[in-house]
């Protein structure tokens, strides 16, 4: 099963880090967020992507092409040109870089692979910024249960400011800075999909998550995957910098690999 990630947007609201880089390069310990996300998909045993660029798609071509430059130790012969890579266990990742346009929209880009998938075939699709621990074979198998086109998983919006317990004069008894909010699902990302959804996306202004998931939402055919564990995404510095000590600690919740 392929597993399309959506590569491409411009990430304004991290303007401070993607001037000059693409969000999914942004890196968590050593390696961009993609790479993580990749490795999410791998553990569970999913290993083939289509990387739906657009936005500094060169950044993300070279990293690609010159993968072991970062991640493993390199002998190179000056004199031939020829280059020796080091790694002791390469991943088995077969990665497809597609342009898919500078401006087009989060539907867009999915209607722009449909070459790339076997009709009537089903695919995943993720957002390039955020990391969970989402069991994805488990994902995979609540949707082949239920039998329709759509699957989204459903997690619990993290909460972006700590969490204070009051007495009745004011005074604060208790703080917790919260992983998640204990209320509420929203969209997670992690899809699980028919390739028929894509012709309800006629074009690349069409926004994936309006439209297309509306559609399918009204005629019964989206169904919710709820995850209670651990999800979260970067779309501010203060998220960026909280993923980053997360994985600096060691128990970073979404490194399941």
């Amino acid at each position: 099963m392929k597993t399309i990630i959506l590569a491409g947007g411009l990430g304004r609201r991290l303007s401070e880090e993607t001037a000059l880089r693409p969000k999914p390069m942004l890196t968590i310990g050593e390696h961009p967020i993609l790479w993580h996300i990749l490795n999410i998909y791998a553990h569970h045993g999913f290993t083939e992507f289509l990387i739906a660029l657009g936005y500094r798609a060169d950044l993300i071509k070279d990293y690609f092409l010159d993968f072991y430059a970062h991640s493993a130790d390199i002998t190179v012969r000056l004199a031939t040109g020829e280059r020796s890579v080091h790694a002791t266990s390469p991943p088995n990742w077969t990665v497809h870089l597609i342009d898919t346009g500078l401006k087009t929209e989060t539907g867009g880009r999915l209607r722009r692979l449909k070459a790339w998938l076997e009709s009537d075939q089903t695919f995943m699709v993720s957002y390039g910024d955020g990391v969970a621990n989402v069991d994805v074979r488990a994902l995979v198998a609540f949707h082949r249960s239920h039998g329709k086109l759509a699957t989204v998983t459903a997690v619990r919006p993290p909460a972006r400011f700590g969490a204070l317990r009051l007495d009745k004069i004011d005074k604060v008894v208790g703080f917790a800075e919260k992983p998640q909010v204990g209320e509420g699902w929203i969209n997670g990302g992690f899809f699980v999909l028919e390739r028929k959804v894509l012709d309800l996306i006629p074009n690349d202004e069409t926004v994936w998550e309006r439209g297309p998931m509306e559609t399918l939402a009204a005629r019964g055919e989206l169904m919710a995957f709820r995850h209670e564990g651990f999800w979260h995404p970067m779309d501010t510095l203060r998220e960026f910098n909280l993923l980053n000590e997360l994985w600096a600690s060691g128990q970073a919740p979404w490194k399941t690999w």
